[in-house]
């Protein structure tokens, strides 16, 4: 049987697996990563995959290929992981290093662009070859298929709908130099950002770090705002208003047939359904399959977006 291999690789973890060619995952194993700059995030890799032939191995014979997931800007066509961010950019030929490293055929893409290779062969691609993909995690991004086909643009960077702003002015800079980007406030950094900003303006109980690296978490936020605790019910609702916004500001540029919302945020469906009711029906009457959730396990699909890079599809 042929399979393929997944590297997915995250903020604080690599997930290295085996696929077949149905997006099946049959064996994986989890690392941790931490944060990282590109030259220790390729020892990571290295190390972690030697460690996975060693200790997990393989279903049968060797992989037919390799797929990476990458954060940041990737040359998926050369192989090239671009940066990370504008504060850590070092080009690296990832693809060349590792297939000649373990002699396995190896290609690479942006995370999202990846986790949307997965939607576009395993789940709402298979319905439509006109849809959105947007990543609400830590971060917000998104990846564009039009007409069976992702949109990557002239620098590999389309897709960064999180530096945009929707019409949701809290005062909050963004390190693009943006003012109120989406992502500083829908997103798990924006959660932070606000709570802080506006935990003297309401009453809560909700706990807020007082050291800055660690962040409020967003899922004490949900639940609190359930309870009706009035910063967590404010927050909530700048969040879904800001994507909601996004969303139809979305719509308009490219005319899908569908929007699959993925990530850590709205995987348990109550930012989903406060997005919804915040959606003008005369500009989403278009988006005829809806504003969904994607149907692959959030936890896994960048792994088998990974195993679709490797598939080259």
């Amino acid at each position: 049987m042929d399979t393929y291999l997944g590297l997915d690789l995250g903020g604080t973890k690599l997930l290295i697996g085996e696929l077949d060619n149905r997006g099946n995952i049959l064996k994986y194993k989890k690392y941790n990563s931490g944060y990282f700059n590109q030259q220790s995030a390729l020892d990571v890799i290295k190390q972690s995959l030697t460690d996975y032939i060693k200790t997990v191995g393989w279903i049968d014979k060797t992989p037919v290929s390799m797929g990476v997931g990458l954060i940041g800007r990737v040359d998926s066509l050369r192989g090239i992981w671009l940066q990370i961010d504008p504060s850590r950019t070092q080009p690296i030929p990832l693809a060349k290093e590792l297939t000649d490293s373990y002699n396995i055929p190896c290609y690479i893409d942006n995370d999202v662009k990846s986790a949307t290779r997965a939607e576009r062969h395993f789940g709402f691609g298979q319905i439509s070859h006109n849809f959105i993909y947007i990543n609400v995690g830590t971060g917000i991004a998104a990846s564009f298929v039009v007409n069976g086909r992702q949109i990557r643009g002239s620098h590999c960077n389309a897709g960064e709908v999180g530096h945009t702003q929707v019409g949701v002015n809290l005062g909050i800079k963004c390190a693009c130099g943006r003012m109120d980007c989406v992502e500083q406030i829908a997103a798990g950094i924006g959660f932070d950002a606000c709570a802080r900003l506006l935990a003297g303006k309401y009453e809560t109980t909700l706990y807020i770090p007082p050291d800055l690296a660690e962040r409020v978490q967003v899922k004490d936020i949900f639940t609190l705002s359930q309870k009706g605790d009035p910063l967590c019910v404010q927050l909530v609702e700048n969040a879904s208003q800001a994507l909601a916004n996004l969303i139809m500001n979305l719509v308009r540029v490219s005319d899908p047939d569908t929007v699959v919302l993925g990530g850590g945020l709205v995987s348990d469906g109550y930012l989903h359904t406060k997005i919804l009711e915040k959606l003008n029906p005369t500009t989403v009457r278009f988006v005829t399959n809806g504003v969904v959730i994607t149907k692959l396990n959030p936890d896994f699909i960048g792994l088998v977006g990974a195993g679709a890079i490797a598939m080259n599809v």
